[in-house]
Formats: C-alpha cells, structure tokens, sequence
C-alpha cells in the first residue's frame, strides 16, 4: 500500500491512472512523443550520424541540397549540412533553452508573486503594473527586442541558449506571477495562516513553509503549456534570423528559414524533417498539457465519468477538485 501511494505521487502517473478513453489516449500520445524528443536530445552525440557543422566526409564534401541517399538519409541543406543530424542536434538545442527558460521563469515568477501578494501595499501595485505593461507587449515582438538587446541578434551556443532563453523567461514571467499572486492573496487569509502568526512564526516562514506550499498546485499545468510556447518562440527566433549562429548549435527555426527558397524548386527534404520536427514536440507537449488541465477540472472529470456506473463515493468524488492529501494541503 504504502509502495503503491509513492507511485501515484510521481508526476503524471496519477493523472495517467485517473484518464480513460480519448483523454487517456491524448497523454499517452503526448507521452510517447515527448519521451521521443528527450531520448533524442539526449542522445543526439551517439546517435547522429555527423555533427551539426559537419560538412566533409571521407569521400569528400558533402555537397548542398543532396538528395537522401544511404549516406545522407534526409539529404543535405542548402549550407551542406546533413538534415538528419541537424534535425537530431536541434532537439538538443531547443531542451536547453526550454529548459534555461522554464527554470529562470519559474523561478522568478513565483518569487515576484509572493512577495507582491503577501506584503502588498505600494510593492503589490509596482510590481502588478510593471507585469501588466510586459504582458501587453507582443510575445514574439518583446523576445526579438531581449534578443536583440542581449547577444545582438546571433552568437555561439551558451551565449546564444541564455540569450534565447532570457527572452522567453521576460514573456513568461508575468503568467507565473499573475497565478502564484492571486492564489497568495486566497490563501494568505485562511486560518492556519492566521494560526501561524498568532505563534509567532516570522513572516519569512510563512510566506515560505505555508502560503507558497498551497500557493503553486497549479504551475506544473502552466509549465507543460509554456513548454511547449517557447519551442515555438525559439523556433521563430530563429526562422527570423534572431537565434544561434550555425556552426554553433544546430536550430530548427534557422533551418526552416534557409529552406524557404528550396520548396518552390520541388527540394523538399531540406524544410519538412526541421518543420516537422517543431510541429510534432509542440503537439506531444500540447498533449500532455491539455490532458492535465482536464483532469484538473472537477467538471470534465464528471462529465467524462457520466457514462460509467458509479457508487455514492464515486460521485462525490467527481465532484471534488482534487484529493486533499494528493496534493498536499496544509489544514
């Protein structure tokens, strides 16, 4: 029993336990691709058949836009990259970024909504303006602007994965902070809050131990959508001419670009492996994200539950958003 409720705490296998149907078949989908995109990136420096800036072979140079043959399995680019082994050293590249970005924005976020949301007062009302005059801005307009500003556009591979990932953390940021805020100015007023400072404990430790713990259940929602957004962001910074420089990380939005004169001569194997490969993490991300948003959901859970005999607790526990000690709530 007791090995049984560890399993059920590992991210995603409860809701995996949870989902049956079509919902089921949407996470195991998502799953599958998304195992896929790691074990690749991964695995990119064994499994490659060259390097990313690869452009001779024993026989020689490889040769631009080559069809796929038994040494080029994709063919070559218009540069004379293998597109195979491009494509594979893009998944690592983007799981860095994503990665970076996901943690500085996380990070970030929740910090800047506890503080405004416990302390309040002028922080509270600076910090929810700066947020708001951030979340106006285009997506895509204010990540070219933070590139731009950051490593002037192109550059090597950890100035040019930072620099990716500092624009998307700016875009992210105020999504986290907006989140964690509202669900600190809920929890802050409950009584085991009131409890704790009625003993003494020092505002530091309440902010931390209590309110932030019932503060972020919803976040691990968030992070698997914004995963999936900043593939995207990475890929148009790069499709735009904003990301990493070549010769030093491979990148599918970069590859997408240079094969836009390809299609129109019928070359289609230099656009469809990197077009491809963006739309397939994206939709395995999407996947796994929109399935935990519905499980989440107290009211998709007792619609997707209706067709099913269910017992007097069944039902009650459709009705519930989520099992108290599942998810770890302080009484």
């Amino acid at each position: 029993m007791a090995r049984q409720r560890l399993v059920d705490r590992l991210p995603v296998v409860h809701q995996l336990r949870q989902s049956v149907g079509l919902q089921r078949g949407m996470l195991v989908a998502g799953l599958v691709i998304v195992g896929l995109f790691l074990l690749t990136a991964l695995l990119a420096p064994w499994i490659a058949p060259y390097s990313y800036s690869q452009l001779t072979g024993p026989d020689g140079n490889f040769g631009a836009q080559q069809p796929p043959s038994a040494e080029h399995l994709l063919g070559t680019t218009v540069g004379g990259y293998d597109v195979l082994s491009r494509v594979i050293w893009g998944a690592q590249t983007a799981l860095m970024v994503v990665i970076v970005a996901l943690v500085l924005s996380v990070f970030l976020g929740i910090l800047l909504g506890l503080i405004s949301g416990y302390l309040g007062g002028w922080i509270d009302r600076t910090l929810v303006v700066v947020a708001d005059a951030i979340y106006a801005f285009p997506t895509l307009l204010l990540a070219i602007v933070v590139a731009i500003a950051i490593s002037g556009g192109q550059s090597g591979l950890w100035p040019g994965v930072l620099a990716a990932a500092a624009s998307i953390t700016v875009v992210f940021i105020p999504q986290y902070f907006r989140v964690v805020r509202a669900e600190v100015v809920r929890v802050k007023s409950e009584a085991f809050v009131e409890s704790a400072k009625v003993i003494g404990a020092s505002t530091p430790r309440i902010m931390f131990r209590h309110v932030l713990r019932n503060s972020t259940r919803t976040l691990p929602l968030i992070v698997t959508l914004n995963a999936s957004e900043a593939i995207s962001t990475l890929a148009a910074l790069g499709f735009l001419g904003f990301g990493i420089q070549p010769t030093a990380a491979a990148e599918w939005g970069y590859d997408l670009n240079k094969s836009i004169s390809d299609v129109a001569a019928g070359i289609w194997w230099t656009s469809i492996p990197p077009g491809m490969a963006i739309v397939l993490t994206v939709l395995g991300v999407t996947l796994i994200g929109e399935s935990l948003n519905d499980l989440a959901d107290p009211r998709l859970r007792a619609r997707r539950r209706a067709g099913t005999t269910k017992t007097p607790a069944d039902a009650v526990a459709a009705e519930q958003p989520a099992s108290r000690e599942f998810m770890g709530e302080v009484e």
